[in-house]
């Protein structure tokens, strides 16, 4: 009797299902073969008036009020409908990540051109984003009441189309599918400094496979990332149409000149609506030391002085980092930044070659009271410029030696009186020296000054993220390397 009932209930519910499915169908089959908009310069927020698939479904809205499809919208439509291809730079706030959602759903509805494929959206790492995501476009039906979706929070199905959000940190599921038409990363460049290339790779395989869609829209953020690198492609082989798409496409239209002044007001301002490479906000440094910094920079005059002392900070990366090199001078009380820059994809024995050099453009030797400070995570570049600069390469032995005879006062600052290029136990060291790094930014207004060309050293700085425990957050942080450099040849300055 108890299983008869049960029974019952279950057939009860599989019928209110398939009702529920049914109406949704038929609901959804309303849209087909509708246009994706048609008039981009009209402001009709009635669907009844215009049967185009967004009318349908209802214009986007902002603060509660709908707006229609604007000019930039109709230059990325017409992109899609050209290229497969595609590589969105935007401004925060444009309605971009809103045009794909709505574009994806309107090419699984107007046809079943797509019936039985896979559409997938790559997320930043947390799957809340991923859910964020598909919530969005599940919501895009349920304004006017058109569907309901009773799949799992990553999934919508439309049409016969298996729509799937993968959270940038958990791609493996996302290989080997079938017949995938369309991929859209989203706020790509925001990816993990390890995720961004494998979410290229996963996504560009596909090309000869079933030969999708691939639409890669952010925000710019850090510099070197995966939309720089895209960016500085040549044009001749470069996979994607670039779109570049600032501000001022949505003047008058998404924003308002008011709350374009006020963003105007935050440091972001650049990189959030301007297109600049220049990371997130860091923690490290507060905003109004780095620009004091940049004004006492202004001040110096370009001239070089031989005679003052001067310190170097090499941070060798081989392979995938950067060769990071600051040198510094002692001015009036003042630590001046001579020399800031990043060498990417470094030789080894070019950068000797290139150490060297600066060494003798700027006149840093031993005799200069004058020193050179070098991650000690690479013996190897250490030996082959003690070897240049005629200094004994057994470093070692005279590191142990100096430890066991004057343990009581070995420190870095002993080592300077006995050595010219020092190693420095980064991993001892890279608290104390971000903290010293800190303090001669801050202390009565700083001590240290930037010209404003040396805009990597400034965009780190602007960027620099301590975790928490004291310790540089280096994915966070642009031009870690170089910044590593810096703080080395603060050592020098106490």
């Amino acid at each position: 009797m108890v299983l008869q009932s049960l029974r019952k209930s279950v057939d009860f519910y599989k019928q209110k299902l398939d009702s529920i499915t049914n109406v949704n169908t038929q609901q959804l089959e309303l849209l087909k073969g509708l246009p994706f908009y048609s008039d981009w310069n009209t402001s009709v927020k009635d669907f009844t008036q215009v049967r185009t698939f967004n009318h349908a479904i209802g214009l986007p809205q902002k603060n509660g009020q709908s707006f229609p499809l604007f000019d930039y919208e109709q230059l990325l439509y017409n992109e899609l409908q050209n290229n497969k291809h595609v590589w969105i730079k935007k401004a925060t706030g444009l309605g971009i990540t809103e045009f794909m959602l709505r574009y994806m759903a309107w090419l699984c509805l107007r046809s079943d051109e797509f019936r039985g494929s896979q559409m997938c959206i790559i997320t930043g790492p947390r799957e809340d984003l991923a859910i964020g995501l598909i919530d969005r476009m599940k919501g895009l039906f349920m304004e006017r009441n058109l569907s309901r979706f009773d799949t799992k929070e990553t999934v919508i199905e439309l049409n016969g189309c298996h729509i799937e959000a993968y959270p940038s940190n958990h791609l493996d599921s996302m290989r080997g599918l079938k017949d995938v038409s369309f991929i859209f990363m989203d706020e790509a460049d925001f990816f993990r400094i390890g995720e961004q290339q494998n979410a290229r790779d996963v996504s560009e395989r596909y090309i000869a496979k079933s030969d999708p869609w691939i639409v890669m829209v952010s925000t710019p953020n850090a510099p070197e990332g995966l939309f720089e690198r895209i960016e500085k492609e040549p044009e001749s082989t470069c996979l994607y149409k670039r779109l570049f798409l600032d501000y001022t496409y949505g003047l008058g239209k998404i924003y308002t000149e008011a709350e374009i002044v006020q963003a105007r007001r935050s440091p972001s301002f650049e990189r959030e609506y301007n297109l600049k490479y220049l990371g997130l906000i860091g923690n490290v440094f507060h905003t109004k030391d780095i620009e004091a910094a940049i004004l006492k920079g202004r001040h110096f005059k370009e001239i070089l002085n031989s005679y003052t002392q001067k310190s170097v900070g090499l941070d060798p990366g081989f392979g995938s980092s950067a060769f990071g090199v600051c040198i510094t001078e002692l001015v009036d009380g003042m630590i001046n930044v001579l020399h800031a820059e990043e060498y990417p994809r470094p030789d080894f024995n070019q950068m000797i070659s290139t150490t060297i050099r600066l060494l003798d453009e700027y006149n840093i030797t031993f005799e200069g009271r004058s020193r050179i400070f070098v991650d000690g995570a690479n013996p190897s570049f250490i030996r082959a410029l003690k070897e240049r600069l005629e200094e004994d390469t057994n470093y070692e032995q005279l590191v142990s030696y100096l430890k066991k005879q004057y343990s009581s006062v070995y420190d870095l600052e002993f080592l300077q009186q006995n050595m010219f290029v020092i190693p420095v136990p980064f991993a001892k060291y890279h608290k104390e020296m971000l903290a010293h790094c800190k303090e001669m930014m801050e202390y009565r207004n700083g001590y240290v000054a930037i010209n404003p060309r040396h805009s990597k050293l400034i965009t780190a700085l602007r960027t620099a993220v301590e975790n928490g425990e004291g310790m540089l957050d280096k994915e966070a942080t642009s031009h870690d390397d170089l910044f590593d450099a810096f703080r080395m040849s603060l050592q020098f300055w106490h």
